[in-house]
This record gives C-alpha cells, sequence and structure tokens, in this order.
C-alpha cells in the first residue's frame, strides 16, 4: 500500500511540474530566469521552515550535509536547464532534460554493481521515444544548448538517484528543508554577483512566483523526496517523466495547442512505460503459481 501512495505522490509532482511550463512562462515575461529561481527556492524554504522547523533541531550532521548535496545538484540541475534554453528550441530542452530516466538505472548499476532491471530499462528507454515524440520538433542537431541540456539531465538523474539513496536513512522533510534552504542561498549568490535584485515586481509575476514556490517546489519536492522512500529511483524517474504528458495536455487545454496524432502516441507510449515498471513482478510470479 505505501509503494502505491508513494507512485499517486510522485505523480501529483508530476502533474504539478507539468502545469509549471505554462506558470514559468508567464514568469519570465517580467523576472530573469535566475530571478525566477531564487525566489520559488526562497518561498519554499520559508514555507518547509514555519510548518516543519521544529525537525531542523534534531537534523544531525549527516542530514545536513546530505542536505546540501542534493541542494547544489538541484540548483546546478536548474541552472544547467535555464542557460541550455537560451541556445536551443523548449522542445529539444524538454526532451533532453529526460534523458534522465535513461541515466537513473546507469548510475545505480555504477554504484550498486548490480543487475539492471530489464523491465526497467526497457520501461526507461519506451518513456525516452514517447517524450521524444511529445517534446522533439525541427532538426536534431545538436548546438551548445543540447550538450547544456544533456548535462541538465545527467545532473537530475543525480538528484533523483542521490534523493533515493539518502531518504532510506535520514528524515524526507529535514533533507527537503535544507535542500531547498542550500537552493536559496546559491540563487540569492547569484542574483547578486549579476546585480540583478529587483526593485518592483508586477503581480502577474509575484503570483506566478508564488505558485511556483509553493506548488512546483514545496509540494511537488516535498512529495517526492517522501515517495522516495517507498520505490526505487528508476521507476520514480519512469514516473516523474509522465511531466511532459501534463505538460502537453494543459497546453492543449489553457493554450489551445494543436493535439497532434505523434502527441497522441507520445502519450500512450509514457504510460505504456510506466505500465511495465509497474507490474514488471506480476507476469513471473503468475507463471509460476500456474506451473
Amino acid at each position: 500500500m505505501k509503494q502505491y501512495i508513494a507512485d499517486g505522490m510522485l505523480l501529483t509532482t508530476a502533474i504539478v511540474w507539468g502545469s509549471g511550463f505554462v506558470i514559468t512562462a508567464v514568469a519570465l515575461e517580467y523576472l530573469t530566469a535566475y530571478q525566477v529561481m531564487a525566489g520559488r527556492f526562497i518561498i519554499a524554504s520559508i514555507i518547509l521552515s514555519v510548518i516543519f522547523g521544529y525537525k531542523l533541531k534534531k537534523a544531525t550532521k549527516s542530514v545536513v550535509w546530505k542536505g546540501i548535496i542534493l541542494g547544489t545538484i538541484l540548483y546546478i540541475a536548474f541552472a544547467l536547464q535555464t542557460v541550455g534554453l537560451q541556445y536551443t528550441t523548449p522542445s529539444k530542452n524538454a526532451f533532453l532534460t529526460a534523458v534522465n530516466v535513461i541515466v537513473v538505472p546507469l548510475i545505480a548499476y555504477a554504484v550498486y554493481k548490480r543487475r539492471i532491471d530489464g523491465y526497467e530499462i526497457i520501461g526507461s528507454i519506451i518513456a525516452l521515444v514517447g517524450i521524444g515524440c511529445l517534446s522533439l520538433q525541427g532538426s536534431l542537431t545538436m548546438n551548445i544548448g543540447d550538450a547544456l541540456s544533456l548535462a541538465c539531465a545527467v545532473a537530475f538523474a543525480f538528484d533523483i538517484f542521490c534523493t533515493n539513496l539518502f531518504v532510506q536513512k535520514e528524515d524526507a522533510i529535514a533533507l527537503t528543508i535544507i535542500q531547498f534552504l542550500t537552493a536559496s542561498i546559491l540563487g540569492i549568490l547569484v542574483v547578486v554577483s549579476q546585480g540583478d535584485i529587483p526593485t518592483t515586481l508586477e503581480k502577474e509575476a509575484i503570483y506566478s512566483i508564488i505558485y511556483l514556490g509553493i506548488f512546483s517546489t514545496t509540494i511537488a519536492y516535498l512529495c517526492q523526496n517522501v515517495a522516495n522512500q517507498y520505490t526505487t529511483a528508476t521507476k520514480a524517474a519512469i514516473i516523474l517523466s509522465t511531466e511532459s504528458f501534463f505538460g502537453m495536455v494543459l497546453s492543449v487545454i489553457f493554450l489551445h495547442e494543436v493535439l497532434t496524432s505523434r502527441m497522441i502516441i507520445g502519450a500512450v507510449l509514457i504510460l505504456l512505460a510506466i505500465l511495465i515498471a509497474e507490474v514488471k513482478p506480476a507476469y513471473p510470479k503468475k507463471r509460476m503459481m500456474n506451473n
């Protein structure tokens, strides 16, 4: 039951991240990408510190340094994604970032030296193809933006893997608070170093940052970090890859984008990948019982 609840929390994270595409687009009309990043992490840090601040009183050195690692990886991943987006198309950026569904099981294999789960590898590949159908358009040539987007995918893969590893022994909420505090500090330092401290804010920018801070950061990452205690890193990556599916659905609903046959195929492939990752033990067990 805990596993199914965890999968539901990861799905919730994917839905919220999917909605973040629209909100982020609005925020970037009024703020720089680094201002948006700093704002969302600051809001998330304040919310979690107010609600769960008591957990920090019992935080061990292990929780602190692991949270700092997660926060640093998270900020680097967002920075690579943001900078990469300046040199490539949003669709290619989204597709290349989603390569993390392939990178996660490879990291797990390199660290644990265990046999890679065939079902999860198949699911990862199918999910990657599905994401490509949803996101990739135009030329497949690679430039500096594409390379940065691939680096971003590796960073997000490490974030998913390390989160899955750390929450097995540490308090997930305490880790999340320190993770966001670290990302906030890094975000503030970058904005200050660039001299981009905003003096005035439009209400649209304020509403967008609040949404990103509360939903796309606080709730989404809290769900992700807690859920990682009860699932594998690879399956978490596959479920989180539905972000592109929900981004497509919400874009069609709110931005009135045209739904193409290729987008439908991509959505079906992603859902098939999740199904393969979810029911993988069922077929062998059923066959053994029949025998």
